[in-house]
């Protein structure tokens, strides 16, 4: 489909979705919201695709929420909501089905890109991917206190995930902005390379995941990573225990042990 705010490519069994409103330093909303949602949706359902990339087109990663859009809200009683309705997986708990929680209930891997400022809502956003590679030049801030606003759309719940409670407390409250070198420092991003070398990383990394590692064995993974939090020790061992069991009956299991036995690439199905 044509995109106005978005690019969507796929390439490599890896499909890019990159945030286009370079003007704006990206800013989000409701049609970058459904256009995300939608190529989110697209790269979901394509076989060919192994692992989505989440990035911003020229100097900024995503700046948040569109100020206009903010400014709109003033008086208007609450924020608009995107129409668009995708269930990306209706067996994920419901924590992972609401209006911007829906990146964990995708069965494939997505790396956030963050190729410059990531602010409010577009902190938000590269949170939800399941890793971080930042550019050497990446700047964050999660932006609500200064602007009179609270922690929003679950940031409260991911960013002690990452960082820690008292991290994420000093992070919340202060609203300052800290740079890659912090990030990678807290935990809050993967790596760190130098903006013009970041897409390509990130693609080499995720081309590995897409060529060399079973997609079933990561979409369990991914599913029972999410999962975590919400379990007791006792709970993630009874699960684990029973995908294993799944695992073994997998075609990807037997081509794991053949390829290892004979000592060539191996040609993972994702059964």
């Amino acid at each position: 489909m044509a995109y106005e705010q978005i690019l969507y490519d796929v390439s490599d069994r890896i499909a890019t979705v990159t945030l286009n409103r370079p003007d704006r330093l990206n800013a989000w909303n409701g049609v970058m919201e459904e256009e995300v949602r939608t190529a989110m949706g697209a790269a979901s359902k394509d076989e060919n695709v192994r692992v989505i990339i989440l990035t911003g087109a020229g100097r900024g990663f995503c700046s948040g929420a569109d100020m206009e859009v903010l400014s709109g809200i003033q008086g208007s009683g609450g924020a608009s909501r995107s129409n668009a309705q995708v269930s990306f997986d209706p067996n994920a708990r419901p924590d992972f089905q609401m209006r911007y929680s829906y990146f964990p209930a995708i069965k494939k891997p997505i790396i956030a890109a963050i190729n410059g400022p990531a602010a409010g809502l577009g902190l938000i956003m590269a949170l939800y991917c399941d890793m971080r590679f930042a550019a050497d030049a990446a700047v964050f801030t999660t932006a609500f206190a200064k602007r009179g606003l609270i922690g929003e759309h679950g940031i409260t719940w991911l960013l002690p995930q990452l960082v820690g409670h008292s991290n994420a407390m000093d992070l919340m409250f202060s609203a300052r902005k800290f740079d890659a070198a912090e990030a990678l420092r807290l935990g809050l991003v993967n790596r760190v390379s130098p903006l013009p070398q970041l897409m390509s990383d990130v693609r080499a990394y995720a081309k590995e995941l897409a060529e060399d590692v079973s997609p079933r064995s990561v979409a369990v993974m991914k599913r029972q990573l999410w999962d975590v939090p919400f379990q007791s020790l006792g709970e993630a061992i009874a699960d684990g225990n029973r995908e294993m069991a799944g695992s073994f009956a997998a075609e990807d299991f037997k081509e794991g042990v053949a390829h290892f036995l004979e000592k060539r690439k191996a040609r993972f199905t994702g059964r």
